[in-house]
């Protein structure tokens, strides 16, 4: 058999910090890297946190205090003399893309004809490929490959867009690491878990709180602990005691390994908006919590399997979101159907099995 040449892959990521699409923009350096592929990781922004393969270029290092046109033009400047110096096989495009001019620059002129990957992390399809219909096409239309993280989220592209060059490749899951960093001692307290940035016109956390308000959790002692950091952190502590909830509601600084608290969790809760594929449901049925989330656009209906890993609810519903609470909490039998089966339902996003479908398309 004739062994596949190796590649030479440019991802370039808005960071490697903060947020799900960052992480499995790391991750996925490292699974081409791990494949033999030689990998190079462009950073536009200078926060670098999660483990990453490869040759880093930090532009945001760069980047100077006053960021004016000249100082990004620049910046431009350096990755257009790395992409030429490196003559790459493939660029993954895994950034936020928002701004048409910026955004056509960087497609026809520092791409240009190469083949060129993007990925598409969320629904809210306008912050990765453009809000006007002519212009995505144009500039998308004829890359290599549009990947979306999730069916749903392919098909509203080829809907709306009208592409044809667009695959889904859901997020890996690096289940030993997460399991190593899984080791301290156990936390013996009774808490429901929400881990993910503030932001509330996202993440919806106000329904959350509006739920375990209504629910029978507070009743039993049981905690609602909220991990993360974001712009309406303030907004969502002045809730919890508008809500009286503050003997009963934990904020925890964001944490670059939360996988010990998501481990001790009773169970992990989401209620936004909107996701792309949500790796916190992947990460916490990873190491045996189930969740319980809303049935938002896109992604949790195509990793929960209702009342087996977890449960689905209706979303923008803060009662039935309690109720769903209360049934996970209150039917022993249930819970411990879903939590027997949490890891094993994601086994399917394992990186061997994601870097199969990697390698088949660059290859």
């Amino acid at each position: 058999m004739i062994k596949p040449r190796i590649k030479k892959i440019c991802i370039v990521v808005s960071s490697l910090g903060g947020g799900g699409a960052e992480r499995a923009s790391g991750l996925l350096s490292k699974i081409l890297y791990n494949l033999g592929h030689e990998v190079h990781v462009v950073s536009v922004m200078d926060n670098i946190e999660f483990p990453y393969s490869g040759q880093l270029l930090n532009l945001g290092a760069l980047k100077p205090k006053k960021n004016t046109i000249g100082s990004r033009i620049s910046r431009y400047g350096v990755l257009k003399r790395y992409l030429a110096q490196h003559n790459f096989d493939y660029i993954i495009d895994t950034r936020t893309r928002i701004g048409s001019l910026k955004e056509f620059i960087i497609s026809k002129f520092l791409y240009k004809a190469r083949q060129t990957i993007y990925v598409v992390h969320s629904s809210n399809l306008k912050a990765y490929l453009n809000t006007s219909k002519r212009l995505g096409k144009l500039l998308y239309g004829n890359a290599h490959r549009i990947v979306a993280v999730s069916n749903s989220i392919a098909k509203k592209i080829e809907d709306i867009y009208k592409v044809k060059n667009v695959t889904t490749i859901y997020n890996a899951m690096d289940v030993t690491y997460v399991q190593n960093e899984n080791r301290d001692k156990r936390e013996f307290e009774s808490y429901i878990l929400f881990y993910g940035r503030l932001i509330d016109d996202i993440k919806n956390i106000s329904l959350l709180l509006e739920a375990y308000s209504k629910s029978n959790l507070i009743q039993a002692k049981i905690k609602l602990k909220i991990l993360g950091e974001g712009e309406d952190k303030t907004k969502l502590k002045h809730k919890v005691k508008a809500l009286g909830l503050n003997s009963h509601v934990q904020f925890l600084s964001y944490n670059t390994n939360p996988f010990q608290i998501v481990s001790d969790a009773i169970f992990v809760v989401l209620t936004s908006r909107y996701e792309g594929f949500p790796m916190v449901i992947v990460e916490s049925l990873s190491m045996g919590t189930p969740v319980v989330s809303v049935d938002c656009e896109t992604g949790p209906n195509e990793i929960i399997i209702h009342k087996k890993n977890g449960l689905l609810v209706e979303n923008h519903n803060a009662e039935a979101f309690a109720n769903a609470m209360n049934l996970m909490l209150e039917d022993k039998d249930l819970y411990l159907h879903c939590k027997a089966n949490a890891a094993e339902s994601v086994e399917r996003f394992s990186m061997e099995k994601i870097a199969q479908q990697w390698n088949k398309l660059i290859t």
